[in-house]
């Protein structure tokens, strides 16, 4: 089915399909030739995810800088921005991320990710390939990546859930689309994410709800235990019932838990604080460095996918990118140095990615072009219209921190004439996919039968580590 166009409307109907047949699916269980681990080089993921398509040429992988002339021809555009020299030679990243630029030779930088070809392009679709690895639709619900990894491993600490979902509330127009792919589909409600929205009101989530006192809330759940046991004796729980009630135990021995704290961001030292606090992804930044503290395996922390919002620029391209890089520069690279002095990072991989990247003139790739969503004038007349507006799956940018990962390494070249395609070492969702849980211990070709077939957690099995990027 790729490449075929696909409706709003079709994804629903194939979500609300998938969500069904996970329900009354067969009992679960892994390979287990295949669950054998390798030796990990991480003990925590966490995703800095960047919804919305963020431009590469205008990030990671700057082009010539192109000031803005009333009258330019769109085709003379390639960045908008200056590059500047980071801490590692030869790596020269955009004028906009000068903290980040201050702390790549902790990391790897790869220039060449190719998005998936799935025709007529929908945020919600590529997110969903991201995140799960599988394009949609599926006839079973695919699991995120974080719940794989929580089914796969389990969690670091006993009493921290191990999926933590940071940042998103509502996608508006595409809502159920977006939590289509946050959840553990068919692997169970017990390995899906525990959810905090508003990461400044992250305390609220490990707290009764407003108006309950701490002691009716415990009545109100040894009432719970009672009834359960009850139902127990009497008929039992059907597999779907025990994977609810693992879900609601988990979450209340956490919220019990001295773990908890890291949630109270109140507790962090003020001038910490306030260097985080770009807003929500940067105090989304600081709860994932406190998390990792206390134990969980896998996070990620989203800028917040709203249709035309944020990263979604389908015009002002110039300044909305000035607005983002603003919002992420200083707390991703407050987090690379915190994990790197607390001795952390050597053990966290810490992944900066986005669904796809962005250009002025081409949608999709040049060789598989698709609809236009955006209408980009033959020349610039107008400042909206000076910056990366169309969708672009030729080559995008992914960083990756820590976790066994090379430092101050380059994977991978593009074009420095339009297209910008990948031209050297390209990196596809599998491969990406097999690399990340190969540094977490898990084999690409590690699969779960449900429905009396095996899903593998990387397409078909064949995921294939790139091993260029390990230390």
């Amino acid at each position: 089915m790729t490449g075929q166009p696909l409706t709003r409307r079709d994804f629903l109907r194939a979500g609300c399909l998938a969500g069904t047949s996970a329900i009354l699916g067969s009992q679960l269980r892994a390979d287990e030739d295949k669950t054998r681990k390798l030796e990990p080089t991480a003990d925590c993921l966490v995703v800095l995810w960047m919804a919305g398509g963020q431009a590469s040429t205008e990030t990671w992988d700057p082009k010539k800088y192109t000031p803005f002339e009333r009258g330019m021809e769109a085709k003379a555009v390639y960045s908008t921005f200056r590059s500047i020299p980071t801490s590692v030679d030869g790596i020269q990243i955009s004028e906009g991320l000068p903290n980040i630029a201050k702390v790549m030779h902790h990391g790897a930088l790869v220039r060449t990710f190719k998005a998936g070809d799935l025709g007529f392009i929908l945020h919600s679709r590529h997110q969903y390939h991201w995140h799960t690895g599988y394009i949609p639709p599926q006839p079973v619900a695919a699991p995120h990546i974080g719940a794989v990894i929580s089914r796969t491993l389990g969690p670091r600490h006993p009493d921290v859930p191990a999926f933590i979902d940071i940042g998103q509330r509502s996608a508006g127009g595409e809502d159920f689309e977006v939590k289509a792919f946050q959840t553990a589909g068919f692997l169970g409600a017990s390995h899906g994410p525990f959810l905090v929205p508003e990461p400044a009101q992250a305390v609220d989530t490990v707290r009764p709800p407003a108006g309950m006192s701490s002691k009716r809330f415990k009545e109100r759940h040894d009432l719970y235990i009672k009834t359960l046991q009850a139902r127990r004796q009497a008929a039992g729980l059907d597999p779907k019932e025990e994977e609810f009630v693992k879900s609601i135990e988990g979450a209340h021995r956490f919220l019990n838990s001295p773990a908890a704290k890291a949630f109270d961001l109140s507790l962090e030292p003020k001038d910490s604080y306030q260097a985080y606090n770009t807003g929500r992804f940067g105090l989304g930044c600081l709860l994932a460095r406190r998390l990792v503290e206390a134990g969980a395996r896998f996070i990620e922390v989203s800028t917040e996918y709203v249709p035309f919002l944020g990263w979604d620029t389908h015009e002002n391209g110039h300044s909305r990118m000035v607005d983002m890089m603003k919002l992420i520069d200083a707390p991703i690279a407050r987090l690379v140095r915190d994990l790197e002095e607390r001795k952390l990072l050597s053990r966290t991989l810490i992944v900066i990615a986005s669904e796809f990247s962005r250009d002025m003139l081409t949608e999709g790739k040049p060789d598989k072009p698709v609809k236009d969503q955006v209408t980009v004038p033959d020349r610039v007349a107008e400042e909206k219209h000076y910056g990366m507006h169309r969708h672009f799956t030729g080559a995008g940018g992914v960083v990756l921190y820590g976790g066994g990962m090379k430092r101050g390494y380059l994977h991978g070249k593009t074009a420095d004439e339009r297209p910008f395609v990948t031209i050297k070492d390209p990196v596809t969702i599998p491969n990406l996919h097999a690399t990340l849980y190969r540094a977490m211990g898990i084999r690409a070709d590690l699969s779960y039968e449900v429905e009396n077939r095996p899903v593998f957690v990387t397409e078909d099995g064949k995921g294939k580590v790139v091993e260029e990027l390990f230390a």
